[in-house]
């Protein structure tokens, strides 16, 4: 797999209302042991830009790291929303439904998906509401209602250290929620031959999209689980420095999302070869097929 690629990039995702998203921020780091850099800096983002900017002008063979969530949890209740004979049983077929609910909506916006009567429930929603299947797994009690549900990727994350959220809160600082599903309707609208992993084998060539956890690059470049985000140019070198990357020497403030897309750019050149991230011992194919998985976490 070390030979696999030639380029490698970082996206920082948003699932904030609106049409431009300076919470997006993209970047691209080559073979070798240069620094990455941004695509476009300074432009503010939309959503369907970023798609394009993968189908159009990514190089053919790119892994491309997105952080958001593929899916939801699904195999600690048998379903994405255990009870409701309308649930998707995988995640193309969940990727579409969010699609065909919220087509009408700019940019990949998914606030219709999150207010259909039938969907809302299983979502911790606006104001802290709790809904009333938010909780709702079957894992020994490991799913309160509190924390909500985590798919068997967040499971192994919690187990090494790291802080995931449940890809069913929409509340807080912390909510993947809306991002995560922003992103879904993003993967539906992929060509084909743009490969999702792990939902499809990694092919000989072509372009690759994988989850990524931002923190994971933030910690392989020295941060703490608790300290992820960097904010200033010497602390951002640090960790390209520690990543295999070259420093970009910038002096001065640099914003969180761009950090962590240059993070995970860097990260994803340094660990892309390594086999045994591909093939994770707790991704069986059911897991694969329904949750997807976080690459990095095996």
């Amino acid at each position: 797999m070390s030979a696999r690629f030639t380029h490698f990039a970082g996206i920082d995702w948003s699932g904030a209302k609106g049409t431009a998203h300076k919470g997006i921020a993209v970047a691209m780091i080559g073979l070798g042991d240069g620094a990455p850099a941004l695509v476009r800096p300074g432009h503010v983002w939309s959503r369907l830009e970023v798609l394009d900017w993968i189908v159009t002008q990514a190089p053919r063979d790119t892994l491309i790291g997105f952080d958001m969530g593929q899916s939801l949890a699904f195999a600690d209740a048998g379903a994405f929303f255990p009870g409701w004979d309308e649930s998707p049983p995988h995640a193309r077929a969940l990727w579409a439904m969010v699609e065909d609910i919220c087509v009408d909506e700019p940019d990949l916006g998914v606030s219709t998906f999150v207010d259909h009567p039938c969907i809302a429930p299983y979502f911790r929603r606006h104001g802290g509401r709790l809904g009333a299947h938010f909780g709702s797994g079957n894992s020994a009690g490991r799913n309160s209602a509190g924390r909500g549900r985590w798919r068997v990727a967040e499971e192994n994350q919690a187990r090494v250290g790291l802080r995931p959220t449940s890809n069913f809160n929409l509340v807080g600082a912390a909510q993947v929620g809306k991002a995560s599903l922003a992103g879904m309707r993003l993967l539906h609208r992929l060509p084909r031959d743009v490969a999702v992993w792990p939902m499809d084998q990694v092919p000989a060539r072509g372009k690759v999209v994988v989850e990524i956890y931002s923190a994971i690059a933030a910690i392989a470049g020295g941060r703490r689980a608790g300290a992820s985000k960097i904010h200033d140019g010497p602390a951002l070198d640090a960790a390209l420095v520690r990543l295999g990357a070259g420093p970009l020497r910038i002096i001065g403030p640099v914003s969180e999302h761009a950090a962590d897309a240059l993070m995970i750019a860097a990260w994803l050149r340094q660990a892309g070869g390594n086999t045994s991230l591909w093939h994770p011992a707790a991704m069986s194919d059911a897991i694969a097929r329904t949750e997807g998985w976080t690459f990095g976490v095996d």
